[in-house]
């Protein structure tokens, strides 16, 4: 397919075998990855593992870039929801207008790419993910879906009880507060490069900014007032250490 038809219309589902951002420049976007939909608006973006099956919609005259990102540039997950970052929208914006073409000229561009998005990739909370196969599918599975606990049991042909049991004994953790932290690290590593509190909290999958700041105080024991004020300096100064 032609590249200005791939930039203004979509394409159909493919994969790379290196990391991918999908970036909506005006617009808005439906991304479709591993079977999970994704509708980005005007400078949301969305950051794929190598090899993830995924098609693009554009829609509302949208446009999109893709780049393709350096083999090291992986997010944690298979798919990380990115929201707005505004340093990345300056960069590719300048990307846009520079339209690089040679190798020379893309390298670093695509080097600072990589910087902005491995600060994202830092975990706010440090999780132990489970070794039990069947758990450790759940809990893919739960930090990247909206099924209840009941829902992934029985898809897993797992007992409830079970599953609780593995999540304490193998993460430390009772599986709810297990996925609460693995949903809001995404959230927070958006929040702590100036990203916004609205953006976070559809990153984390909550249906609204109160709930989503009330999850975030009580899991970082800092208080809503400060994390609503200005989130990044009161995440940093909280009660749990960035990961380093």
């Amino acid at each position: 397919m032609p590249e200005h038809a791939i930039r203004f219309v979509g394409h159909p589902t493919h994969e790379h075998p290196e990391p991918h951002l999908v970036f909506v420049v005006t617009g808005q976007a439906l991304l479709v990855a591993d079977g999970r939909d994704l509708l980005l608006h005007r400078h949301e973006a969305a950051w794929l593992a190598p090899g993830v099956p995924h098609a693009v919609e554009t829609r509302s005259g949208g446009m999109v870039l893709g780049p393709l990102l350096e083999p090291g540039c992986s997010p944690p997950e298979r798919i990380r929801a990115l929201g707005v970052v505004p340093d990345l929208v300056e960069l590719l914006t300048t990307v846009l207008v520079a339209a690089p073409s040679s190798a020379d000229h893309v390298a670093p561009f695509r080097s600072a790419i990589g910087a902005l998005l491995r600060a994202q990739a830092l975990d706010y909370f440090p999780l132990v993910h489970p070794r039990h196969p069947v758990a450790a599918a759940v809990a893919r599975e739960a930090a990247a879906t909206q099924r209840t606990l009941d829902q992934l049991a029985a898809q897993h042909r797992i007992s409830q009880r079970q599953l609780l049991r593995i999540f304490v004994e193998e993460t430390g953790l009772p599986f709810h507060q297990w996925r609460v932290r693995a949903r809001l690290n995404p959230a927070v590593a958006h929040l702590l490069i100036g990203g916004g509190i609205p953006a976070a909290a559809m990153i984390a999958g909550f249906g609204t900014r109160t709930g989503f700041l009330r999850a975030l105080a009580r899991e970082t024991g800092v208080p809503m007032a400060e994390l609503t004020a200005c989130p990044d300096v009161a995440l940093r100064a909280g009660a749990v250490p960035v990961a380093s």
